[in-house]
């Protein structure tokens, strides 16, 4: 599997989200700059973590403008694996890619702690790898993850089994517990919980890396990419 992780101007997870890639046998994992225009070639390509243009104006508001976002688009519609965390899913909320919204914490401050998952959907190429309502150890880190949509994108969201991963202990007021959400297709994945620190046992999970190790089975079984 060959991977990308784009960095944008403020990105601060993306050595980590290299490094749990790097982890995996099999997995060749690249960097790539947010001015770049060519994604092609990618089995999976990840928006990670952080503080993309320091946030302003919206998280991901400015990002989802960089050169970069064109050749993600592209290779959304062809199939690929996007997987966006934390400032990744708002970025792909702010560019279309993924429907509804991302507001203030309803608490307005800054969560971060481990955090509880429950399975939602197991027969995703992000959640293979687990049971349906099985629960998982994956931290969370944001300020701007309660997220939103109105009544009629949930019940399309439920509807077309969009929903894979939900809260058990809702951290930031989150609409239905909702922790990530696919596209339609069920390619793009959108989650504010950080799966690239939850790789090892000593960082006390290890669920995170499976989420990865989805990814790769899906690719290794030929998933088209």
């Amino acid at each position: 599997m060959k991977a990308a992780v784009i960095t944008f101007p403020g990105s601060n997870c993306d050595r980590d989200c290299l490094r749990a890639l790097e982890e995996i046998p099999g997995c060749e994992a690249d960097s790539v700059w947010h001015a770049d225009q060519d994604l092609a070639g990618y089995d999976l390509i990840v928006l990670p973590g952080g503080f993309s243009y320091g946030d302003y104006l919206r998280s991901g508001a400015i990002a989802r403008f960089s050169p970069v976002m064109a050749a993600l688009k592209r290779e959304a519609d062809r199939g690929v694996t996007i997987l966006g965390i934390c400032n990744g899913f708002q970025v792909l909320l702010e560019a279309g890619l993924l429907p509804g919204a991302m507001r203030r914490n309803q608490s307005l401050k800054f969560v971060c702690k481990p955090c509880e998952l429950v399975v939602d959907r197991a027969d995703s190429r992000f959640s293979s790898r687990f049971q349906e309502g099985q629960t998982l150890q994956v931290p969370v880190a944001h300020g701007e993850g309660n997220y939103y949509c109105d009544d009629e994108t949930l019940k399309r969201l439920h509807g077309e089994g969009q929903v894979v991963f939900r809260y058990a202990d809702n951290p930031n007021g989150s609409v239905a517990d909702i922790a990530g959400i696919t596209n339609e297709t069920g390619n793009v994945l959108g989650m504010m919980p950080h799966p690239e620190r939850a790789t090892r046992a000593r960082l006390g999970s290890v669920d995170g890396a499976e989420i990865f190790g989805a990814i790769f089975d899906f690719v290794s079984a030929g998933g088209k990419s």
